[in-house]
């Protein structure tokens, strides 16, 4: 569903007072895909790992044990940072038990992990139960 006119013009004053506002924000988010930024922490997680590897194995021919765990510390902390980034990059995230049963208790349709719809599509959606007078 195309906004209107009216609602057209408004989104274009938000976006412009958003560029006057702060314009190193405003272009930094208009020329990057999301996905490019958790790219990113992905590739610097992974250079965490190769990096605690390589103190981990310096620790073992150094026979220093505190290198060693702290390579170790190193590693499990980024692949954390790396997963919680790839799932947000991939949106794998899986909805917790509790939350599913709320919505179901709540008459809204189950979705599972597998759909996914854009931001725009859910706010169009929101839009239109709006227009047809349920409450969200």
């Amino acid at each position: 569903m195309p906004l209107s006119d009216h609602e057209q013009r408004l989104l274009e004053q938000i976006e412009q007072a958003l560029y006057d506002e702060d314009p190193k924000f405003a272009r930094l988010y208009r020329a990057t895909d999301v996905r490019s930024h958790y790219r990113g922490r992905v590739v610097r997680a992974l250079l965490g790992i190769l990096a605690g590897i390589a103190m981990l194995l310096a620790g073992v021919v150094t026979t220093l044990i505190a290198l060693g765990v702290a390579g170790f510390l190193v590693m499990l902390a980024s692949v954390t940072y790396g997963i919680a980034s790839w799932q947000r990059m991939t949106g794998h995230r899986t909805v917790a038990a509790k939350d599913q049963l709320k919505l179901r208790r709540r008459g809204k349709p189950d979705r599972g992990p597998a759909e996914h719809r854009s931001i725009t599509k859910r706010l169009e959606d929101r839009w239109q139960r709006r227009q047809d007078g349920e409450q969200p």
